[in-house]
């Protein structure tokens, strides 16, 4: 049986990130796991796209988030930094 969070924002797994074009602010969302405790996660400014390649940009951002990113699946930006940059 699947998790209601997950049915609801029609999601298929735990830790799969689904892009969410008509939120207003937020460009993905996810449902991380980690143990037993899950946690809805948007993420990611809408209409801005991420750098792929090594950029000044990416470092940038991976040098203002990288506490956050450190924090793991738990955190924003975690899923920022895998699915956009």
């Amino acid at each position: 049986m699947p998790d209601a969070k997950l049915t609801k924002l029609g999601l298929t797994a735990y830790n799969k990130p689904k892009r969410t074009p008509s939120h207003p602010k937020k460009s993905h969302v996810v449902v991380a796991k980690e143990g037993g405790v899950t946690k809805t996660i948007r993420f990611g400014q809408q209409g801005v796209t991420g750098d792929k390649t090594k950029t000044k940009r990416s470092d940038s951002f991976k040098a203002r988030h990288g506490k956050n990113i450190a924090k793991g699946k738990m955190s924003a930006a975690y899923w920022a930094n895998r699915e956009k940059w």
